[in-house]
C-alpha cells in the first residue's frame, strides 16, 4: 500500500487531498491520509468578515471527502522524521508515508518585533478572528476606541476596510512602512484612497512598528499610536517543522522545491502553498490562495504519474489579478501581469465586489469539482483561468 500524507487542509492542502482523491480513486494500492487541526476548512479570504462578527458557512472536511478513499485525521503536526518516513501527531500518533505533501502554511509574524504576541491580534485562523471580534464588539459597546492595524498589504487594507465600516464609531489607522496598495496601477490605487478616506481610515505609511505595548505601538523615531486594539497583518512565518526535520529550507524557512514541487533534499516530499519556496521565471511565488491551489492541482497530477511510473511535470504559473474588499460594499480588482506587475485594467465599485464574492466562493466548489473531474483544473490554470487569490 502506498501512504500519500497531505499536512494541511488550507487551499493548497485541500486541493492537493481532493485533487488526489479524484485521480486515484479507483485504486486499491493508494491510500490517502489529510491531516488538519480540524475538521473545519478555514476561509482565509473571508478571516477579515469574521473578525467582525459575520457568521460564515461552516464548511466541513469530512463533507467533501465523504464517497472517497481519503480519511481525514485531526491534530496538530509536531513532528517530521524524513529517515523513518513518518509524521508525529499532538505528539501521541505516528503516521507513516511512502509520499508527503507539505502544506502547513502560515502564520502571522508575530515575533517580528518584541509585544506583537502578547498585546497583538492575528488573522490565523477562525478562533483567532472570532476573538478580534469578540474584542472589537467590547471595545465598540461605549461607542468610542482605536485600532491600529499593523501591515498596509491586502491583509491589512481589508481588515481596516471592514472595520472602519461595521464600526463607524472606531478610529481606525492604518500604518507599516509601505503605501496601501503599492502593486496597485494609478486607477485602482486612487479608487483604494478615496475608499479609505470615505470610511475615515486613517493611514500613516512610512511608520516602522518597533514594539507593541499594552495599549499603544511604539514607531521608530520615538512616535507612538495609542490603540485599545492592535491587530498584526505585517509579514508571514512559516512553522519551523521542515527546517528542524533537516529538510533544505531557505532564509525565510520555506522548503526549497524543484521544478516538479518536490524538496530538493529529499524527492518524496512534495511541497507547495505557503510552505514552499516556488521559484518561477520572475521570482519566487508569494503566498496567497491564487498561486497555491494550482500547486496542490499540480503535486496531484505529479504524483499520479509517479505511481505510473512517470516523470512529474513542471509547474509554471503567472499571476492573474489582486482583488481586494474595502467592506461589504466596495471593491477594487486590479489584472495584473503574469509576474504580479499591473496592468491597465481594473474594476472597482459594484461590479468589482461580485467578482471579488465570486473569488471567494470559488474554492469550495473547486474542491468539489476536483473529486469529479480532476484534470479540469489543472487545465484552467494553465490556461490562465485561475480565480482565486
Amino acid at each position: 500500500m502506498h501512504e500519500i500524507l497531505v499536512l494541511g487542509a488550507g487551499y493548497a492542502g485541500l486541493m492537493a487531498a481532493t485533487s488526489l482523491a479524484g485521480r486515484t480513486g479507483r485504486r486499491d494500492d493508494v491510500r490517502i491520509t489529510l491531516v488538519n487541526g480540524s475538521d473545519r476548512f478555514t476561509e482565509r479570504l473571508r478571516l477579515h468578515q469574521v473578525a467582525t462578527g459575520q457568521r460564515l458557512a461552516e464548511l466541513s472536511i469530512p463533507a467533501v471527502l465523504a464517497g472517497t478513499d481519503a480519511r481525514l485525521v485531526t491534530g496538530w503536526v509536531t513532528a517530521i522524521d524524513p529517515a523513518t518516513r513518518t509524521v508525529r501527531v499532538d505528539d501521541e500518533r505516528v503516521l507513516r508515508y511512502d509520499t508527503l505533501v507539505y502544506a502547513l502554511g502560515g502564520v502571522a509574524d508575530t515575533a517580528a518585533v518584541p509585544g506583537a504576541d502578547e498585546h497583538a491580534y492575528a488573522l490565523d485562523g477562525a478562533p483567532a478572528a472570532e476573538a478580534l471580534a469578540r474584542r472589537l464588539a467590547e471595545v465598540a459597546r461605549p461607542g468610542g476606541g482605536a485600532v491600529a492595524v499593523c501591515g498596509t498589504g491586502l491583509t491589512g487594507i481589508e481588515l481596516a476596510t471592514e472595520i472602519a465600516e461595521s464600526y463607524p464609531g472606531l478610529a481606525v489607522t492604518l500604518l507599516g512602512t509601505a503605501e496601501p496598495g503599492a502593486g496597485l496601477g494609478r486607477r485602482a490605487r486612487t479608487h483604494l484612497d478615496g475608499a479609505l478616506a470615505r470610511l475615515g481610515v486613517r493611514v500613516r505609511a512610512g511608520a516602522e512598528v518597533v514594539k507593541v505595548l499594552p495599549g499603544a505601538v511604539a514607531l521608530a523615531g520615538g512616535a507612538t499610536v495609542e490603540a485599545d486594539v492592535v491587530v498584526w497583518a505585517a509579514g508571514v512565518r512559516v512553522p519551523p517543522l521542515a527546517a528542524a526535520a533537516g529538510l533544505t529550507v531557505d532564509g525565510h524557512g520555506r522548503i526549497v522545491v524543484d521544478g516538479a514541487l518536490r524538496s530538493v533534499s529529499h524527492p518524496e516530499v512534495y511541497a507547495i502553498g505557503d510552505a514552499a519556496a516556488i521559484r518561477q521565471g520572475f521570482g519566487v511565488l508569494h503566498g496567497t490562495c491564487q498561486s497555491g491551489m494550482p500547486t496542490g492541482v499540480q503535486v496531484a497530477w505529479n504524483i499520479a504519474r509517479e505511481l505510473d511510473g512517470r516523470e512529474p511535470g513542471r509547474f509554471r504559473f503567472g499571476y492573474v489579478h489582486l482583488p481586494v474588499s474595502l467592506g461589504r460594499g466596495d471593491a477594487v480588482i486590479q489584472f495584473t501581469r503574469p509576474d504580479g506587475g499591473p496592468k491597465r485594467l481594473a474594476l472597482t465599485g459594484r461590479a468589482a465586489v461580485w467578482y471579488k464574492e465570486t473569488v471567494s466562493s470559488s474554492p469550495w466548489s473547486s474542491f468539489q469539482r476536483m473529486l469529479r473531474s480532476p484534470g479540469a483544473g489543472r487545465l484552467a490554470w494553465r490556461r490562465g483561468g485561475r480565480q482565486t487569490r
